[in-house]
């Protein structure tokens, strides 16, 4: 395969997407090799599906060949039979694959602590439709926002955390995610530090948003040390947590130029506008399917 992306026209002729057909979203990763966006269109046809749109890439520097195909089925189906019948396909190219209903919302969970811009954007995006996500429950360390979020009518979870419950606190997130068939936890601004049992617990299922074009000034008030130091560019980053602390794998960055007469709560508000941007991008895209883990990447099929 080349190390391109690129779209793929339907298998099966002009289609009307409104037309009710049922929409699929099939995503896959696995050795690069011969073969294999014939093996996936063939099955497609076979199975009397019609591609609507395909991208796909093959990194060279790994190996790995990464595909995202969405497809319609106009007679009934069910995602389950889908997928049993994939699994000789992924299975002879030994992919790592899923199959998702388009139309399926993504169940997730906000974590806030006291700064809740991003919390907000989220939940107004939401509402008008923007993002393609069903808020579960807001989770906070705080109580400064369940007012905000009960306007929406979410749950809203204070689960407060110390050094001593920090165990208790974390079990109780994990098992809101069971109850509730959590797909993504998305930490809105959550400025508490997780265990490395839970980052492995949930490996490729929570996003933080981070001010990583201001790598050298950590800890408090990132912004007004960024403007003493007189940076010209702001940014922020949207990315997979790990143990690695500010280090997984990124989805989406987003930057802002700035003079030399912006003030340090000038720099906050734009960095704000900044993060929102970032993280409403990260997780509409996840939530779309969009994201695979590449080892320490990800490949954006944006």
């Amino acid at each position: 395969m080349s190390e391109s992306q690129s779209t793929t026209p339907g298998t099966g002729g002009p289609h009307d997407r409104d037309g009710g057909a049922e929409q699929y979203v099939l995503t896959l990763s696995c050795p690069d090799k011969k073969g294999i966006v014939h093996a996936v269109s063939s099955y497609l046809f076979m199975t009397g599906c019609n591609i609507e749109d395909s991208q796909q890439f093959g990194d060279r520097d790994t190996g790995l060949f990464f595909m995202r195909v969405h497809f319609s089925a106009d007679a009934p189906s069910d995602v389950e039979k889908l997928r049993a019948s994939f699994a000789a396909v992924g299975d002879s190219f030994r992919m790592d694959w899923q199959i998702h209903r388009a139309d399926e919302k993504m169940r997730i969970v906000l974590m806030v602590s006291k700064f809740g811009h991003c919390l907000n954007d989220l939940l107004f995006r939401s509402r008008i439709g923007a993002l393609p996500v069903e808020i579960a429950a807001v989770v906070s360390n705080h109580m400064d926002f369940a007012e905000l979020v009960g306007s929406y009518g979410i749950p809203f979870r204070h689960i407060p955390v110390s050094r001593a419950t920090k165990a208790q606190a974390e079990a109780e997130l994990l098992e809101l995610v069971r109850e509730e068939r959590i797909e993504l936890v998305v930490l809105a601004r959550y400025m508490q530090v997780l265990s490395d049992d839970l980052c492995k617990a949930l490996s490729g299922r929570i996003i933080n948003i981070h001010h990583s074009f201001l790598p050298s000034f950590k800890g408090a008030r990132p912004y007004h040390q960024a403007h003493a130091r007189g940076v010209k560019l702001i940014g922020a980053t949207a990315h997979y947590v790990t143990a690695d602390l500010d280090e997984g794998p990124i989805i989406e960055q987003e930057v802002e130029r700035v003079g030399h007469d912006v003030t340090p709560d000038q720099l906050v508000a734009i960095g704000r506008d900044v993060e929102c941007q970032a993280l409403a991008r990260a997780v509409k895209w996840h939530s779309e399917h969009r994201v695979l883990l590449n080892g320490t990447r990800t490949v954006v099929f944006a």
